[in-house]
């Protein structure tokens, strides 16, 4: 599981639009618009699942990020690719309810660029969880109040996307800001 050799992204326009597939890692060099999907996973106390990338993945090992992303594949919809991935990387799925698109582009260290339209889906889960230890690390619950604290105090623990979309959550959580 995880990265597939010549697994392909889908390349979008900026409204969203495919314009072609190219390889992974070449998008990634090249900095290309690719469609993608954040999943925030909630437990009924309304904390965050947190995953922290697998100390081998391409790019940010070891940083936390939100409990699932990836990238959907050519001739996939992103609902079936946020499913699928969720089977992949923690082993488990729930229902998901697409929130809203948003588009950013972030440089992830080694030559690569994440450039992405990603479509932000929201689910309720407490688990149980079984992840990949080729995808995850570890896993956490967090408060959405810590959470924001511990994005200010220590940003660079948490990958650039995370970053990058939690004030949107937070505001649709309608968590204050500490």
């Amino acid at each position: 599981m995880g990265n597939f050799i010549g697994e392909r992204v889908v390349l979008v326009d900026e409204q969203d639009r495919e314009i072609g597939s190219m390889e992974k890692m070449q998008a990634h060099r090249a900095g290309m618009l690719h469609r993608a999907f954040s999943i925030f996973l909630f437990d009924p106390q309304g904390r965050t699942l947190l995953q922290q990338r697998a100390h081998g993945k391409y790019h940010t090992p070891g940083l936390w990020s939100n409990a699932c992303c990836s990238h959907v594949r050519p001739g996939e919809a992103v609902q079936a690719a946020a499913h699928r991935r969720l089977r992949e990387e923690l082993g488990a799925d729930c229902e998901l309810d697409k929130r809203f698109v948003f588009t950013y582009k972030a440089e992830v260290g080694n030559g690569l660029v994440e450039h992405e339209v990603d479509h932000v889906l929201f689910g309720t889960s407490a688990g149980p969880f079984r992840p990949s230890p080729d995808e995850v690390a570890d896993l956490r619950w967090a408060e959405p109040d810590a959470l924001e604290r511990e994005l200010q105090e220590r940003p660079e623990d948490f990958t650039p996307w995370l970053r990058i979309i939690w004030p949107a959550v937070r505001r649709l959580l309608k968590v204050p800001q500490p």
